[in-house]
C-alpha cells in the first residue's frame, strides 16, 4: 500500500487548508494517509546564525523523514499577503538547510484555498515555480475559491469544484 503525507501549509488550528486536505484524503481510500500538522514542529524562526550557534532543529530533521518516506505529498498552501505563511516558509528554510531537495522527487497534490474568490492563486504561483526547484513533482493543482461558501459539513459542495478536485486526485493517484 502506496503511504502519503498530507498537511496544511498553515499553523491556524482551524485552518480551512487543513480542512480541504482533509477531504482531499478522504478520496484516496486505498493510501496510506499520515495528515502532518505544523503545530507538532515548533521552530524557531530560522537564521543562518542561528543555525551556525545552535544546528538545525531535529523537528526540521523529522517533518523532512516524513516527506522521504512517502511515496507522494499532499499540500494546501495558506496564504498570507500573496505568499506562503510564516510557520510553512519557515519549516520550508529550516529543510532546505537540510536538503536542498526538500521535496525528495515526490509527486504532489498542490492545492490552495482561501475566503476570497481567487483561492490562494498566488501563493499557488509561486509554488509552482519554486518547488520543482526543490525536487517536487507536481501532479496535479487544485485551488478552491470563497472557501465559505464552497466548502460545507467537510466536502465541496459546488459539483463542479468537486469534480475537478476528483480529477485533481486522480491524476495524483495515477502518478504512485
Amino acid at each position: 500500500m502506496k503511504h502519503i503525507i498530507a498537511f496544511a501549509g498553515s499553523n491556524s488550528k482551524t485552518s480551512i487548508n487543513k480542512q480541504l486536505v482533509t477531504y482531499a484524503v478522504s478520496l484516496m481510500p486505498d493510501l496510506d494517509v499520515k495528515i502532518l500538522d505544523l503545530n507538532d514542529f515548533p521552530l524557531p524562526v530560522y537564521g543562518i546564525d542561528l543555525e551556525k550557534e545552535q544546528g538545525i532543529p531535529k523537528v526540521a530533521h523529522d517533518f523532512l523523514d516524513n516527506i522521504k518516506n512517502a511515496d507522494g505529498i499532499v499540500l494546501s498552501l495558506a496564504e498570507h499577503n500573496g505568499a506562503y505563511t510564516t510557520a510553512f516558509k519557515n519549516l520550508f528554510d529550516w529543510m532546505s538547510r537540510i536538503d536542498g531537495k526538500t521535496f525528495a522527487g515526490k509527486p504532489m497534490l498542490l492545492m490552495a484555498t482561501s475566503p476570497g474568490a481567487r483561492g490562494g492563486q498566488s501563493v499557488l504561483s509561486i509554488a509552482q515555480d519554486r518547488f520543482p526547484r526543490h525536487d517536487a513533482i507536481i501532479i496535479s493543482v487544485f485551488s478552491l475559491p470563497s472557501f465559505g461558501d464552497n466548502f460545507l459539513d467537510n466536502h465541496i459542495k459546488d459539483s463542479g469544484l468537486d469534480a475537478q478536485l476528483k480529477i485533481a486526485v486522480s491524476k495524483f493517484n495515477t502518478s504512485l
